[in-house]
């Protein structure tokens, strides 16, 4: 069955956007609300055909085609394969999550809050979708306008900093990409993904190309040493906008490396990939060390997605078929544990209007649900045999072992220490006397809390017990992948 020409992709993307224009008009909140809901749930479930229609096969599928301004050669061109498909999966999932877990945590401009949710999960869609260069750079700028407002209007005391820290980093890195799209573009004769994929670019412009890329997309993931926004930007905004942040908006960084950096200037990426691995090794280990110091359990958890980003551009240095599908099904893992991670700490800030670890002990007594579903997320983040963190990073680590042992070592490092400071956070929260009188008072996980977590949760061990399910459609596109930047002599080697 061909399933080319269809426009289910094009549904997935503007599906959020009509479900923004129409809460335009709306002006009950419960009625924004269930809208909002609806909206990101039938997003998801329509996304779902991806996998009942899907091929077995690495190329791209579902691709849509028209010319959006001919003049200048720039189209209109969508499709997806195995390292995109679990990312829109992923981000259409967390779209009903979140706005579920803010049904009644915003009071303040609920419209402009929803919204902008939804204009944001359309936007990453977009990224993950587009195979034009120009269409992509659009739907990548335009994910920083939702986000910037979010952070900015509905964060913590110091949201105007983070959100304008935030802003003009990504923006910034983003601006020579541009320019050398362009440059691409008249040394080419194409903006598209799949004729630039083809083309033989000379040394030189490999190289140029390749810098202004990866510069953007290191910010975005972020790479050590250009990761000081997103503590900041993690820390101030509103609990939703950290899911969609760690969760789905640095995946695009990892995404963009394993779209375009590696397939399209294979001669710069051999070139660079030490100094990506030694970067990512870096920040491992860096941003572990800072968050086993944090007193804020918000600051630790986005302290620990540097250190888990690490991991996942350790396994793009790899250039195998283990480090190359490992990143990939780790940037899904990151997105949900860590987003689960993040939600539970907005629900005891809700209780407790604190995120102190100092404040907190013996939570396991008062709260035992909480505390729970606070273990299996963290052994999930920890990456405990059985749960999908340790499928991403085992592979991972396989990869780096064969592409060079001392990375592999050092990574090894990287998930001692992860275990070092959740282990801590756990012991600190939960178990302990029951001393704090405020903690005597905490209620447990309301009946939508529960639904808001339980099919992360679920997903964990999914992940975690049965990684073919998500492999098996992974690694054909990873083994186009290697073909592109190896060459023609290692695809000799590939069965």
């Amino acid at each position: 069955m061909d399933n080319s020409g269809s426009i289910l992709l094009s549904l997935i993307i503007w599906i959020p956007f009509l479900g923004a224009l129409i809460l335009l008009f709306l002006h009950s909140d419960r009625r924004l609300k269930q809208v909002a809901l609806g909206t990101t749930l039938v997003d998801f479930l329509v996304s779902l055909l991806l996998l009942v229609r899907w091929q077995p096969t690495g190329e791209m599928q579902f691709q849509e085609f028209f010319a959006w301004v001919p003049r200048f050669g720039i189209n209109y061109h969508l499709g997806v394969d195995g390292i995109s498909l679990f990312l829109v999966l992923l981000t259409t999932l967390l779209g009903p999550i979140v706005i579920l877990f803010s049904w009644n945590n915003i009071r303040e401009n609920l419209k402009a809050y929803l919204v902008l949710m939804l204009a944001q999960q359309a936007a990453m869609l977009g990224v993950f979708l587009a195979l034009d260069l120009v269409l992509f750079f659009v739907f990548w700028e335009f994910t920083l306008i939702p986000m910037y407002f979010l952070i900015g209007r509905w964060g913590g005391r110091n949201r105007i900093y983070a959100a304008l820290k935030f802003f003009l980093y990504t923006m910034a890195g983003s601006a020579l990409m541009l320019v050398v799209i362009f440059l691409l573009y008249f040394r080419a004769g194409s903006f598209d993904w799949l004729e630039l994929r083809q083309a033989s670019l000379d040394p030189g412009l490999q190289t140029i190309a390749f810098l202004a890329f990866a510069l953007a997309f290191a910010i975005k993931v972020p790479l050590f040493p250009f990761h000081t926004w997103l503590p900041d930007a993690h820390v101030q905004a509103p609990t939703a906008g950290s899911v969609i942040l760690a969760g789905v908006l640095l995946k695009m960084g990892t995404y963009g490396y394993l779209r375009f950096c590696l397939p399209l200037f294979p001669d710069a990426t051999h070139r660079f990939v030490p100094w990506i691995a030694g970067l990512a090794i870096i920040g491992i280990i860096y941003g572990a060390l800072v968050a086993l110091v944090q007193k804020d359990v918000k600051s630790l958890v986005a302290y620990s997605s540097i250190a888990h980003l690490g991991f996942v551009m350790l396994g793009v240095a790899s250039l195998n078929q283990q480090g190359l599908s490992g990143a990939v099904l780790q940037s899904i893992n990151h997105g949900l544990s860590t987003g689960a991670l993040f939600l539970m700490v907005g629900m005891i800030y809700d209780r407790r209007h604190t995120r102190l670890l100092s404040e907190f002990g013996g939570l396991w007594k008062q709260i035992p649900v909480f505390s729970a579903f606070f273990v299996v997320v963290v052994m999930a983040s920890v990456g405990l045999p059985g749960l999908n963190g340790f499928i991403g990073e085992f592979t991972i680590l396989v990869g780096a072992f064969q592409a060079n042992r001392l990375w592999a070592v050092l990574g090894t490092l990287g998930v001692i220490l992860a275990a070092w400071y959740l282990l801590t956070a756990v012991r600190g929260m939960l178990h302990g006397p029951l001393d704090n009188p405020e903690n005597q008072k905490l209620t447990d996980l309301s009946r939508r809390e529960i639904w808001v977590l339980a099919p992360l949760v679920i997903l964990f061990f999914l992940i975690g017990l049965f990684p073919n399910l998500f492999f098996d459609k992974i690694n054909p596109s990873v083994d186009l992948l290697i073909r592109d930047v190896q060459g023609p002599a290692l695809a000799l080697l590939l069965p």
